[in-house]
Order: structure tokens, then C-alpha cells, then sequence
């Protein structure tokens, strides 16, 4: 499975899956409920509820033909890509900003921001943030400073109807360390306010541990992994982490999982 639509595929098969093995439940109840009493059938039925529940077919059949309703219209995928070195260079800047601009309905991706960002305290990219990242010189050169590129983000935040008060909407990162640290950090170092929409976020990786039991220890890739996605794009390439975003929050709502703000309000 490479992108959304692939991710749709998996929840078809996986519901119809769920459909079957209702369908042949109910059938066997025809044939086999005049022969023992309702009490022992309650109990089997219940078992194979459980069992059913436990193979994750459970949320599939509470949601057969649509997401459960989400608390929020919008989810602004984010994953910021910024200048590095080892050991690290301070101040880190930010070189790639990303949004993906997810239907909460849907949960599929109706708009894209997307600029580079020039740096201005090391323009100069090492070679070990070109290795990781993929991001080149010329990628970066000639591109808007911070300042310009977060003025555009507001201007596309306007358009999409995001600044609306009557439309709920949230950024999604992988981890707290873009909207808690990068960001603010850099604005702070600068001399540039925070817009308060980036102030309340969801860490993908706390939804993904509360969804599954189990913490992300290496991020997308362990998620991916335990959704039985494939990884799409390159790692540590801004806009293909943020299709990983999309792609595993997408998997976790076919599934049932209803997203909740994890950032402490500021």
C-alpha cells in the first residue's frame, strides 16, 4: 500500500472481512438455535464479539460505510525539516514548511502548502542535513526568510477558511518538537510572534500509543510497520512525512479512533 487510496483498499477488504464473518454469525444462528437454548448462544455470540473485536474487526463494523465523527472539521498535518550538523549547529533553522490540509470528515487530503525557507544565521547547508533530509543548496537559495513564508501560511490559512472561528481545526506533527521547540524557538530568536493556531496540536505519536497500546520508539516507520503500511517516500523528507501523517491517521480512523488535542495550552 503506497498512498490513501491504498489505504482505503486495506479498510474495504478489512470491513468486508468484518461483513463475512457477520453474515455467516447470523446464518449459523438459524440452524443452530433450535437446537440449544438461547442462553448458551447469547454466550457464544458474545464470545465471537470479542474475538472479532480483538482481530480489530470491531471498529470496522461500528464504522461500515464512514468514519466515526471526529471532533475537529480540519487536521493540519505538519512536519518541518530544519538545518543540522553533528554535532548540532545552533540555532537550528527551518528549510522545509509543509501542511497538509486533511477533511476530518474524509480524511483525505484537500489542499497543500509547501515552501522552502531560506536560512539566514547558516545559509550554508551541511552535508550531513543534505544526506538526511534530501534537501539541497539550491533548493534553499532565494527562497522567502521565515517571516515571509509563515505571513504566506496565514494568507493560505485565510483562504482554506481556516481562520473562520466556526471551523474547528488542529495541526498534527510527528512528536511535539516542530509546534513545541522548532518553531518558537526560532520565532523567539528572531523577533516574530507565533500565531496561536500553532499553539494546540496533536503528537501522532501519543494518538498512534493510545490507538495501539504500544509507543512508536523510531516514529513513522514503527507506525507504519504496526498499521502494515508501506512507508511512503523518503524519511526525513518533509512533505512525504507529512503523507505518512495522513496515511496512518486515516488507517487509525477507519479503525474507530477519534483524534483529541495531546499539547498542553500554552
Amino acid at each position: 500500500v503506497s498512498d490513501a487510496s491504498g489505504c482505503s483498499m486495506i479498510a474495504l477488504l478489512h470491513t468486508g472481512a468484518a461483513k463475512f464473518l457477520q453474515n455467516l454469525l447470523s446464518r449459523s444462528r438459524q440452524v443452530v438455535y433450535p437446537l440449544f437454548p438461547a442462553g448458551v448462544l447469547k454466550g457464544f455470540s458474545s464470545i465471537v464479539s470479542r474475538k472479532l473485536a480483538s482481530h480489530g474487526f470491531g471498529a470496522s463494523m461500528a464504522a461500515m460505510s464512514s468514519f466515526p465523527p471526529q471532533r475537529y472539521h480540519y487536521f493540519l498535518v505538519l512536519d518541518f525539516e530544519a538545518t543540522c550538523d553533528k554535532p548540532q549547529i545552533h540555532p537550528q533553522e527551518i528549510i522545509e514548511f509543509p501542511i497538509l490540509k486533511l477533511n476530518g470528515r474524509t480524511m483525505e487530503i484537500e489542499s497543500t502548502f509547501h515552501m522552502y525557507v531560506q536560512p539566514v544565521v547558516h545559509p550554508q547547508l551541511t552535508p550531513f542535513c543534505t544526506e538526511l533530509t534530501g534537501i539541497i543548496q539550491g533548493m534553499v537559495d532565494g527562497q522567502p526568510s521565515l517571516q515571509q513564508v509563515l505571513e504566506r501560511v496565514d494568507e493560505w490559512m485565510a483562504k482554506e477558511g481556516l481562520l473562520d472561528p466556526s471551523v474547528k481545526s488542529i495541526f498534527v506533527t510527528c512528536g511535539d518538537w516542530d509546534l513545541k521547540v522548532m518553531l518558537p524557538g526560532q520565532c523567539q530568536y528572531l523577533g516574530l510572534p507565533v500565531a496561536d493556531y500553532f499553539k494546540q496540536w496533536i503528537n501522532l505519536k501519543k494518538a498512534y500509543s493510545f490507538a495501539m497500546g504500544s509507543w512508536p520508539k523510531n516514529g513513522l516507520l514503527d507506525m507504519n510497520k504496526g498499521l502494515n503500511l508501506q512507508h511512503i517516500g523518503r524519511p526525513h523528507s518533509g512533505i512525504d512525512d507529512c503523507k505518512n501523517i495522513a496515511n496512518i491517521m486515516k488507517t487509525l480512523a477507519h479503525r474507530g479512533f477519534i483524534f483529541k488535542q495531546t499539547s498542553k495550552p500554552f
